[in-house]
């Protein structure tokens, strides 16, 4: 599959081509351990509300291939998802778009202090990662997201173009291509304090990670001990209460009678 694009009038000619027999990609460095969090944490979220199905591919620092002008062009974006593969990539670390499957829904590069390149444009080889998604592989959905400000930028693309989407009221962006909202919440999770990317469903419910659906499963049990206690509580109340009035009654009958009269004609 052959996609002819012009740019600055220069044409390029992208190619949707098997990596070759034998390629190895080359390993990038995490730049720090918070990166590989954040984007483990986002899948976790969507993993315990079922929202993944077995023909999505989400990664991270997964490569997306494409060949410009006979050229291969290899960008790992710290997460991304792809809608449907036609295969499953558990041992791969590389994907192909239209070859192998849809193009990217979403890719997200995650900022650190050394530049990586997630607003270039540079259009020659190697090409810049925003000119890699925005004109290659024309991805619909680019994030930004700068960890340690908790600075998050959505850009969409439209007529060929990435435009910076406002967030709505609380922070939040509306994607309805997955039925979800995409935000920024501070907290902590394992060892890293800080900002993170959140999921929220359309009713503004976050989408809880593991520990918070253990602790919330904690506390709904607590509670439901907490409303059995009080009912067997209120169920022993009840029961004495009722061998109480038994035993009054025992005593009244056992009076009336004692002074000869039939408690039967009282009634």
């Amino acid at each position: 599959m052959t996609t002819q694009l012009k740019i600055n009038r220069q044409p390029l000619e992208i190619t949707w081509e098997p990596l070759p027999a034998g390629f190895k990609l080359e390993d990038e460095p995490v730049e720090n351990n918070g990166q590989p969090l954040i984007a483990g944490a986002l899948r976790e979220s969507l993993e315990i509300a079922q929202r993944i199905q077995p023909q999505m591919l989400i990664a991270t620092n997964f490569g997306l291939c494409a060949t410009v002008n006979g050229e291969l062009v290899i960008k790992a974006p710290d997460w991304l998802y792809v809608p449907s593969v036609r295969e499953q990539l558990a041992a791969r670390n590389s994907y192909t778009p239209n070859l192998e499957g849809d193009l990217p829904l979403i890719v997200m590069e995650f900022l650190s202090e050394t530049e990586g390149g997630e607003y270039s444009v540079k259009p020659t080889y190697p090409p810049g990662k925003w000119f890699f998604y925005e004109q290659i592989l024309q991805v619909p959905i680019y994030v930004i997201f700068e960890p340690k400000a908790g600075l998050l930028e959505l850009y969409r693309l439209q007529n060929g173009k990435y435009e910076l989407e406002q967030p709505d009221e609380n922070g939040r962006h509306w994607l309805p291509e997955i039925d979800l909202y995409l935000g920024t919440w501070k907290g902590t999770k394992t060892d890293r304090s800080g900002y993170w990317l959140r999921w929220w469903h359309q009713s503004s419910a976050i989408l809880p990670w593991a520990v918070e659906q253990i602790e919330a499963e904690r506390q709904r049990a607590e509670q439901e001990s907490q409303r059995a206690e009080q009912e067997s509580q209120r169920a022993e109340q009840e029961s004495q209460r009722a061998d109480r009035e038994r035993e009054e009654k025992e005593k009244l009958i056992a009076y009336l009678r004692a002074k000869g009269l039939d408690p039967n004609d009282l009634t």
